[in-house]
């Protein structure tokens, strides 16, 4: 089958790999539609998978074609959407109910070979059935979407907050669709991406600036997330934090960034800092969300590119063009 496939540090190709084949209770996905990310960005850098080469893409949906001896849950031709997360279930964290603390943590389209080829190889377990209104090719949405969700449980958002958001691109968009449903008083956007900027503010938010200094809340703002990874962001976000507030890092920054923090402030004025790690028992909701509205495809897919493009998807990803990026097999 075709598929992309990250060969070493920088090298990307398209080219042909064996079939995947079944265990007991795993299937066969053909895929529809698969997703790009900042993630994608550190694999291609060498820095998430722990080996190269590997087939990349974990936000992916398509059709069951095939399936092992033990898979009852699933039938051939069920359209369903696929939670990446591999978790071991023996390890101390898992144990905990952290499964995306694993000591052993895998993920589909990271550690192991993903969605971005014609067919994909996942767990019965992890495969969420599409509802008949959802469009497939439309479905790669709901793992960045379970992404954010998870953000979301991580901040425990009181009504009333006012949150600002660094970064406007489908991460910081999606953030900006939750905050608008879970109470938030206002919700400002900072991003230097004019066209970004002009989709969030097309999905409406109370302001929205090339940069914060800009926004008329000098008391600061009760949440803070950084959706950007970018380290000049995450050190004025920091700054941006009202008394009793909470500081977001939900972008994925390269291991190398470091920034600074004031421990008087953050002790005399009580603020919280926190992060956010990609999906925890957060997929099904997600998925029901997507199923209900929250996301309109039409804003947040940007691009479809065939397969054959995933090279080219993936400069156009890292140059900052278009929103989410998605290729078609």
């Amino acid at each position: 089958m075709k598929a992309a496939i990250v060969e070493s540090v920088g090298k990307v190709v398209v080219g042909e790999v064996p079939d995947p084949a079944p265990g007991p209770r795993e299937v066969v996905v053909e895929v529809a539609a698969c997703g790009l990310c900042g993630t994608d960005l550190h694999i291609r850098q060498g820095e998430f998978a722990p080996t190269l080469p590997v087939v990349p893409g974990h936000e992916f949906a398509g059709t069951v074609v095939e399936r092992g001896r033990d898979v009852t849950g699933l039938a051939l031709g069920d359209r369903v959407a696929v939670d990446p997360s591999l978790h071991c279930h023996e390890c101390r964290q898992c144990r905990a109910g952290r499964g995306n603390m694993c000591e052993r943590w895998a993920a589909i389209g990271v550690t192991t070979a993903g969605g971005a080829a014609q067919y994909a190889l996942a767990p019965a377990a992890n495969c969420v059935r599409l509802p008949d209104h959802v469009r497939t090719q439309d479905a790669a949405l709901i793992e960045p979407l379970s992404c954010a969700v998870r953000g979301y449980d991580v901040l425990r958002a009181r009504l009333g907050a006012h949150v600002l958001i660094y970064g406007s691109g489908t991460m910081g968009l999606m953030m900006l669709e939750l905050a608008k449903r879970t109470g938030a008083a206002s919700v400002d956007v900072v991003d230097v991406n004019p066209r970004r900027l002009a989709t969030a503010a097309r999905l409406g938010v109370s302001g929205s600036a090339a940069g914060a200094d800009e926004l008329d809340r000098p008391e600061g703002w009760d949440v803070v997330i950084d959706a950007t990874g970018n380290p000049g962001a995450i050190q004025d976000g920091l700054d941006r934090v009202a008394k009793a507030g909470t500081f977001l890092q939900f972008g994925v920054a390269d291991y190398a960034t470091r920034v600074t923090i004031d421990p008087y402030r953050i002790y005399n004025q009580e603020i919280t800092i926190t992060g956010s790690m990609a999906v925890l028992h957060s997929y099904e909701r997600a998925a029901e969300l997507f199923a209900a509205g929250v996301l309109d495809p039409e804003v947040f897919i940007s691009d479809r590119l065939p397969l054959d493009d995933y090279p080219l998807a993936l400069d156009r990803f890292a140059a900052g063009l278009g929103r989410k990026i998605v290729v078609v097999p």
